[in-house]
């Protein structure tokens, strides 16, 4: 059980690659708990007398499905102890990008996604985590723009120190095309306030505890979307595919309120923003690229009420109520 509490900060790290800043406790893994977001990003000048301004709502939710330890023999006759924790992930948002441009979706997209972890760790195999999702972008104008997407891998996890942890693997995923995508990550505990959690390519954060209550971010996210839409003329109705990238640098305050509620505000900068815009045949129509704009975020977390079996469970593992900012 040692191994399975120290490899908990690299779950939460799988379970959010492109999470937004909001202190996360490692207790709550086991409770049922949803978060409420919206973003706004200042229009930016991207030549040609045009703007691209963006603003996103979205709704995230965990649910726990279940929790095992068992004993297992191999051919060998040693004695295998393994431990895992599954969970169910869920995500809706609407994604509303504001440009003034010949080729541009008229209403934004709507996103759906699920997804299942596992955690796994055992005397023979170590530690683990496998995942995988799907889920469909869609224009607001439409129902026959979709664009799926899916998502799979496994990580293997090592332990250098009760302060230190690394994982390493292999994410495949598919929006448009396949791509392979290696992943490092790294959970450093440099003292009582301050830590050090990384997923390259996708995110790093340092994180301050001011008190029980209170903590700060500074974070570097790689982020974006990729939605389908219809360019309408008056001769027919084509099919398009937009890809936006960024990549942003925020500082984010995070507030545990009421026991059941954690607040965050965020605020920061886009930069090196691309927007890329394809047709059926995946022909680049166009590749604009807008300037650094300021964004900022807010985010409200419900935590669920938490029984006394669970609460006691928790406790003996260690995870109690201070753990990794995510």
């Amino acid at each position: 059980m040692t191994r399975l509490r120290l490899c908990v900060p690299f779950f939460l790290i799988f379970i959010f690659p492109h999470a937004r800043a909001q202190h996360f406790a490692l207790s709550r893994l086991f409770y049922p708990n949803a978060t409420l977001r919206a973003d706004m990003m200042a229009d930016a000048n991207m030549g040609n007398n045009q703007r691209f301004g963006l603003t996103r709502t979205s709704f995230n939710a965990i649910i726990p499905l279940r929790s095992e330890v068992d004993v297992a023999f191999s051919l060998r006759k040693k004695l295998d102890l393994r431990a895992r924790h599954f969970l169910m992930l869920a995500n809706a948002s609407q994604i509303n990008p504001s440009i003034n441009s010949t080729i541009t979706p008229d209403n934004g997209y709507k996103t759906f996604s699920a997804g299942v972890l596992m955690l796994q760790a055992s005397l023979r195999d170590r530690l683990w985590i496998y995942g995988g999702g799907l889920g469909l972008t869609e224009s607001n104008e439409t129902f026959f723009t979709p664009q799926p997407f899916f998502w799979g891998g496994g990580a293997r996890m090592r332990i250098l120190g009760i302060h230190t942890q690394i994982a390493y693997g292999t994410v495949l995923i598919y929006n448009q095309k396949i791509r392979f995508v290696p992943v490092f990550g790294i959970n450093k505990r440099i003292n009582k306030q301050w830590r050090v959690s990384a997923l390259l390519p996708f995110r790093a954060d340092v994180n301050y505890r001011f008190n029980e209550w209170l903590n700060f971010d500074m974070i570097g996210a790689f982020d974006g979307y990729s939605g389908g839409f219809q360019q309408v003329t008056s001769v027919e109705k084509m099919l398009r595919r937009s890809n936006y990238q960024q990549v942003k640098f925020s500082v984010a305050a995070n507030a545990h309120l009421f026991t059941v509620f954690n607040v965050s505000l965020e605020a920061g900068l886009g930069t090196f923003r691309q927007i890329r815009t394809f047709n059926a045949a995946r022909e680049n129509l166009g590749t604009q690229n807008p300037n650094i704009a300021p964004f900022i975020g807010a985010s409200v977390r419900y935590i669920s009420s938490k029984s006394k079996l669970s609460s006691q469970f928790t406790r003996k593992l260690g995870f109690g109520e201070s753990g990794i900012n995510w």
